[in-house]
């Protein structure tokens, strides 16, 4: 499992990137169309879609490289045992919370499809187009989560070094 938990993270983090560059473009897009004096329907709302979408894809990656922000203050002073309870109580929350997400983002997705929802705005897009994005996401979060829980369980340590640094695992 690790290993393809891994593997779709890297995917998810490839197309957060990708998202990252489509807004950028659509951003680019929407200054050079108004110096322009042109009207690009639905610019601003496609940009919106990339924010998220890369905000939510790259979930699963920032867990792997221990950069979501954490409360260290109470873990730094509590003793072995209590901080080994307050790690593993963490990574079931985590991992119940992000189950939790992941069961509602999809369930958004299809009522979206079913009711043939589009957005309000001037692009008119199907919103489950950009929903599924967030989807995608949280439920590479829910993966990952698992996967931190299940590399604790093993002995195994699931957070990589970013930049050179030991991560802390709280």
């Amino acid at each position: 499992m690790h290993a393809f938990v891994k593997g779709f993270d890297r995917l998810l983090a490839l197309l957060a990137g990708v998202a990252m560059i489509a807004a950028f473009v659509s951003v680019g897009l929407g200054v050079i169309a108004r110096l322009a004096g042109w009207d690009i329907a639905g610019l601003d709302a496609y940009a919106g879609y990339s924010i998220a979408a890369a905000l939510f894809l790259a979930l699963p990656q920032t867990l792997r490289r221990g950069e979501h922000i954490r409360v260290t203050l109470l873990l730094e002073r509590a003793g072995p045992k209590l901080r080994n309870a307050l790690e593993w109580w963490a990574l079931g929350a985590g991992l119940a919370l992000a189950v939790y997400l992941a069961f509602f983002a999809v369930r958004l997705v299809l009522s979206s499809h079913e009711m043939h929802d589009v957005s309000q705005g001037a692009d008119a897009t199907p919103l489950w187009i950009p929903q599924l994005a967030m989807a995608l996401g949280c439920i590479g979060f829910a993966l990952s989560m698992a996967d931190a829980l299940l590399s604790r369980l093993s002995g195994r340590s699931y957070f990589e070094r970013a930049g050179g640094e030991a991560v802390r695992a709280e």
